[in-house]
């Protein structure tokens, strides 16, 4: 048998619960809300072998089980990972003078002193310099991977965009299928943590489509809405805004200086939404999502100026949402607002427009001091907010501005383990030093995505070991 490397190639028939396997796969083309990570249950086993691939990588390194061993019968199998088993395999692999013996089995593990006497100690310095370029090392890849997925998402979302009028059928395809990878990531037991990501690809109109899309289905799991009605709302937000594909690009965003004629001009973009809706079969549910994104709840919106009870829950969160991405990210960047001044506007003016219940939620959900929030901490130093999980999101993950420290080497903090230290306030990039201003470099578009908690953890857990 061949020595094991850090990554082998495994037949899915002989997968077993306690293998770190690495899928490699679009994102969206498999349910894991990861494509590396330890198997811990028979249905995910089959899950795997039901994707048609022959083959996975796994890392024997990072699993409960040890390499593929001969079985009775002949047939090849990963050996259960036993520390009595290894004891004894110690025991009957020397000989009477203490040595090695020849005949030792493959899986044996033999300390390293027997052969070159012990290891010395590191420095407490060199121990600290190694777990600092370990967790870095981690939390790069943890960012790469969202940016990844982002960037997969962001493709995959342009595509259907431009099938919807030469091929409206198969670009209701596309839609649904996107909306079941992202719920199917979306739903489940673990925690998530919204991302703002440093280097989202993607055109203006797929980043929007995106961030509202994936912020709305956040929004969903918060407040337990159903799977069927999860996927109409995946679908209705990501094509919101089909209709200004019939809009000139002069009047695709509402401007103040609009005279009367291109307001309207501008607002039959929801009537051509729902006619690219109809021709391509949408269910009811997403088809009213874009026929009732721009409704507000006193009646002020438009084009029927309809009330909170007469919008479903998923064009009301889509409303809100919308609202939120157009204040972070208007078209002319200049104006844009920071995450947490978005947030405060929408509590103090939007308290008549917005489902209270929906505005609460989503405030406790993104948190005082959202993803791209720049802050100044309770210690003076400024930092700028990378990640909130939307289900404990008071203390916030923070990238410091620490002086000494350069910026490629800089530590993601997470404020919820960091005894005494808190976010003092929220700060305009603008008013930040110039060294912090360069040192934290804020996007001037935000763009959200998310990741579960434990699972990007074994992902950077797995890129280190690599």
């Amino acid at each position: 048998m061949k020595a094991v490397t850090s990554k082998e190639l495994i037949e899915v028939d002989d997968l077993r619960v306690g293998m770190f396997v690495h899928l490699d796969m679009s994102w969206m083309s498999h349910p894991f809300p990861l494509g590396s990570f330890r198997i811990v249950s028979d249905e995910q086993v089959a899950t795997i072998r039901s994707l048609g691939v022959q083959r996975v990588r796994w890392s024997p390194t990072q699993s409960d089980v040890l390499a593929p061993a001969v079985e009775p019968g002949g047939r090849t199998g990963p050996a259960p990972l036993n520390a009595a088993s290894n004891a004894d395999s110690w025991v009957h692999s020397r000989d009477d003078a203490g040595r090695p013996s020849a005949h030792a089995p493959i899986n044996t593990i033999i300390p390293t002193e027997s052969f070159i006497g012990p290891v010395p100690l590191e420095s407490p310095e060199a121990v600290a310099r190694h777990a600092h370029k370990r967790e870095l090392a981690g939390q790069r890849a943890a960012l790469q991977l969202c940016e990844r997925q982002f960037a997969e998402a962001s493709h995959d979302c342009r595509h259907l965009t431009d099938l919807v009028a030469s091929k409206p059928a198969e670009a209701r395809v596309h839609a649904e299928q996107l909306s079941r990878a992202l719920v199917d990531k979306v739903l489940g037991p673990q925690e998530l943590c919204i991302r703002v990501l440093s280097d989202a690809a993607g055109d203006k109109a797929s980043m929007h489509a995106l961030n509202v899309t994936i912020i709305s289905l956040l929004m969903g799991r918060t407040l337990g809405l159903a799977e069927a009605d999860m996927l109409d709302l995946g679908v209705g937000a990501m094509l919101h805004d089909i209709g200004k594909l019939d809009l000139p690009d002069r009047v695709r965003h509402r401007e103040d200086h609009f005279s009367g004629s291109e307001v309207r001009f501008y607002e039959e973009h929801v009537a051509h939404g729902v006619g690219h809706a109809r021709k391509m079969g949408l269910s009811a549910g997403a088809t009213l999502v874009i026929a009732r994104h721009h409704e507000q709840a006193d009646g002020s919106g438009f084009p029927l100026r309809l009330n909170t009870d007469r919008m479903t829950a998923a064009a009301r969160i889509v409303s809100l949402v919308n609202r939120y991405d157009n204040l972070c990210n208007p078209n002319v960047a200049a104006r844009a607002l920071t995450p947490h001044e978005s947030l405060s506007l929408l509590f103090a003016q939007g308290k008549t427009k917005f489902d209270t219940a929906i505005l609460g939620a989503f405030i406790r959900m993104m948190g005082v001091y959202p993803a791209g929030s720049t802050v100044q901490l309770t210690d003076d130093r400024y930092a700028m907010v990378v990640g909130v999980n939307s289900t404990r999101p008071l203390k916030p993950s923070v990238l410091v501005h620490e002086a000494g420290v350069p910026r490629d080497e800089a530590l993601i903090v997470d404020l919820e383990r960091s005894q005494g230290i808190g976010i003092r306030r929220s700060i305009k990039p603008s008013q930040l030093p110039m060294t912090s201003l360069e040192y934290l470099a804020p996007r001037p578009r935000v763009a959200y995505f998310f990741e579960p908690i434990e699972a990007a953890n074994s992902t950077a857990d797995a890129a280190i070991a690599a």
